[in-house]
């Protein structure tokens, strides 16, 4: 058991998302950068779609009632357990008693806090991904609590620290995306356009989506409402661009010019407000 002593500023659980719903219309939800989330749950040696807490930019204080084994990766920010500083990407054993906190951010926006098990909250639709109107919670508050399971200490995780280099592929202004499916509704000089602008990011980005700042290609093509997937990009008549994100809707109605990767996803998940970036288009 776990007790969150402060919530931080916006604290859940997330896993590999939930996944077969969007006929329903529910969402996928799941880790924002799953390729962080992927990392805490391989330096513990947990299945990929263990749940994962997704910390955005201030960090929880947690008591722990359990041991356990933990490993955060993603963004930095400054965690500590006992006040002691400790690093991003390594496995530490955590006692009954010892509390883990956050500091300073110093690089990126979402850090991903795995135990050993990972966190055993109430699956709702196969998964235990925080969503609003489909599981009890969509944020930590504090005094809850959060079960997980007690850790065997005989079973030794010797694993830490070996994706220590491996963690910096976020820190690119380099956004890869596909084609989208109403790409070809503009022209090549319309095309050129958006791939060789900057793009800022709104300050009214969340885990919907991200809108961008500038006014890059005003139209008046219509679609009939399609399917949309996390990471697709959409151009509002007033020529703006909207990247969904991973709590994105299931369709829509603006032209899809672009459909990011999933690497590009958690790029762009680890980027703050006012974050500068591209578009760069590849092949399938």
């Amino acid at each position: 058991m776990i007790k969150v002593l402060k919530s931080g500023l916006y604290t859940s659980i997330q896993d590999t998302g939930r996944v077969g719903f969007r006929n329903l219309g529910v969402p996928l939800s799941g880790a924002m950068d799953s390729i962080s989330a992927g990392f805490a749950n391989a330096l513990l040696n947990n299945k990929k779609n263990d749940a994962v807490l997704e910390i955005t930019m201030l960090g929880p204080k947690l008591e722990f009632f359990k041991t356990t084994q933990i490993a955060i990766s993603g963004a930095e920010i400054s965690p500590k357990i006992n006040n002691i500083s400790i690093l991003n990407n390594k496995v530490y054993t955590i006692n009954s008693g010892d509390v883990l906190s956050f500091g300073k951010l110093i690089k990126g926006v979402r850090a991903y806090l795995a135990v050993k098990g990972g966190f055993k909250t109430e699956i709702v639709l196969k998964s235990r991904s925080f969503y609003d109107g489909i599981t009890s919670k969509d944020i930590f508050k504090e005094n809850d609590f959060i079960n997980i399971d007690k850790w065997n200490p005989n079973k030794i995780n010797t694993t830490g620290g070996l994706l220590k280099n491996k963690i910096q592929f976020f820190e690119t202004s380099i956004i890869e995306v596909y084609k989208g499916p109403e790409l070809e509704l503009f022209d090549k000089k319309q095309q050129e356009l958006l791939l060789v602008s900057n793009f800022t990011i709104g300050n009214t980005s969340n885990r919907m989506g991200y809108r961008l700042e500038e006014i890059v290609l005003k139209h008046s093509k219509s679609m009939i409402t399609s399917p949309v997937l996390p990471g697709t990009v959409q151009l509002t008549p007033e020529g703006k661009l909207i990247v969904l994100m991973k709590d994105a809707q299931t369709t829509g109605g603006y032209p899809r010019v672009f459909q990011l990767t999933e690497k590009s996803i958690a790029i762009l998940a680890q980027k703050a407000t006012g974050s500068i970036f591209n578009f760069k288009l590849i092949s399938i």
